[in-house]
């Protein structure tokens, strides 16, 4: 079930609602654990299961860390250990084995092995929000071992904070110490109500209006084969701006849905094609996850405390793994090996680009342009494609004549409209953050014409693809 669908704007948002504000407070966290189930598990109920076995797992591990005597390291590091090499196998499994076999694979025959034997690769089901919600679950018990948080008796509470719907399936990524007092006893008003709604309708809007018109010009420059280096510029700005709506709209729809339901979570974008260098990306795109990488990686494999070299190795590490994180792809390596040492030579700089001397204006088009050349491989099915995909936008490719009939696809008076009007919001306009702190008559107005909007395009769209859904 997603957000932007008929089924959930019309009968499980609103029952929710309705069974939530109708019960005590003591009944609240019980009532939202069930209807998270039911929705993580609308298209495959076994999907709980993995969830349920995850969250066992850490809330008995966080007990062990937590009441272990002060000088039991033994106990307490049987917990920590338990808890992560749980969560990372059930990830790896049904992530990465598939993956990693067909690796193997290919390192024999490109090694030209005689005899081997490859091996068969088994293809699992991916479980929704399997990283999300293994990373969140994780960090509470690396939290209660570090003494950051106490450890949580209320097994209902911890399921609850788990399996919360409005950020289950793609973040943003909550620990537990952010929720722990809001889900003993948090603040339900009809402000913070109306700026929930407000939150949900502008992130939804994103989506429909944005993300998906933008995503479609995205396929079709993707799909092409060659292209002219001004329409492949074209699809990947297009994509640039399909994943960044897509991911910005559902988190502002998961943040306005906690505001619903009394919880209050951090912002996850900072408007992050505003930066002026890679540095200042990292700290506005998907913090929730740059935060994550940072306390639980970049920090334990010594952050920048052992000198510049070690920093950026550091840095380089995170990031490598932070694209695995995404997909079980090359593509997703390579995508976090650009970043790793874009970062990394920045901090060798002072945490300066080596297009430092520029105005700021054109640092962050230098910036944007360095992350839409990442995003190719982000976006390319196969390392080949991604390739010639650059190749195209660097006119190093032979372009036959018949590819000028791409541009009556790519250039469509709707589509044109779209990628300026997302050009205009994401360099010029306000954060929803910042837009719905007050809101008055005339945003009530805006913002029950932006739902309207939204909802009639929804009826006609059939292309709603969310991203993030894949990771």
């Amino acid at each position: 079930m997603v957000f932007s669908s008929h089924i959930f704007l019309f009968y499980f948002l609103p029952l929710s609602l309705f069974g939530y504000y109708c019960l005590p407070r003591r009944a609240k966290n019980v009532f939202m654990t069930v209807v998270s189930y039911i929705f993580y598990g609308w298209s495959n109920p076994l999907f709980t299961l993995l969830m349920f076995i995850s969250t066992l797992v850490d809330y008995c591990c966080g007990l062990i860390i937590g009441l272990a005597p002060a000088d039991s390291h033994r106990q307490r590091k049987l917990g920590l250990t338990t808890a992560i090499v749980s969560n990372l196998s059930l990830l790896g499994f049904f992530k990465y084995s598939g993956f990693a076999m067909e690796s193997y694979n290919q390192l024999f025959t490109l090694l030209g092995m005689d005899g081997f034997d490859p091996v068969p690769v088994l293809r699992f089901l991916l479980p929704l929000g399997i990283s999300f919600y293994t990373f969140q679950s994780m960090s509470y018990s690396i939290d209660v071992y570090r003494r950051d948080a106490v450890c949580i008796r209320n097994f209902i509470d911890f399921a609850c904070f788990v399996s919360m719907f409005p950020q289950l399936v793609a973040g943003p990524i909550i620990r537990f110490q952010e929720v722990a007092d809001q889900l003993a006893n948090r603040v339900h008003s009809f402000e913070k109500f109306a700026r929930g709604v407000a939150f949900f309708s502008l992130g939804m809007a994103k989506k429909v209006l944005l993300a998906n018109a933008c995503g479609k010009v995205a396929d079709t420059a993707f799909a092409a084969g060659a292209l002219h280096w001004l329409d492949s510029w074209f699809g990947i700005v297009a994509y640039s701006f399909q994943i960044y709506f897509d991911f910005s709209g559902y988190s502002d729809m998961a943040i306005g849905l906690g505001l619903m339901f009394g919880f209050v979570f951090a912002k996850n974008f900072d408007s992050p094609y505003r930066s002026a260098s890679i540095t200042e990306f990292w700290q506005r795109w998907h913090i929730s996850l740059s935060t994550w990488l940072r306390e639980y990686l970049y920090i334990p494999l010594g952050g920048n405390r052992k000198g510049p070299i070690r920093t950026a190795v550091n840095l380089a590490v995170v990031m490598l793994l932070g694209g695995l994180w995404h997909g079980a792809s090359w593509n997703f390596v390579v995508w976090g090996a650009m970043h790793g040492i874009l970062l990394g030579s920045e901090r060798m700089f002072g945490k300066k680009p080596f297009y430092a001397m520029l105005p700021r204006s054109l640092r962050i088009a230098v910036t944007f342009i360095l992350v839409l050349i990442a995003w190719v491989f982000f976006r390319a099915t196969t390392f080949a494609g991604a390739l010639d995909y650059l190749g195209s936008m660097f006119g190093l490719v032979a372009v036959p004549d018949t590819a000028l009939l791409l541009d009556g696809l790519l250039y469509t008076p709707y589509s044109l409209l779209s990628m300026a009007l997302a050009a205009v919001i994401v360099w010029r306009a306000p954060q929803t953050w910042d837009w719905t702190r007050q809101m008055g008559p005339a945003k009530v107005v805006v913002v029950i014409g932006v739902f309207v909007s939204t909802v009639a395009v929804l009826s006609m769209q059939s292309y709603n693809p969310f991203i993030y859904f894949n990771f």
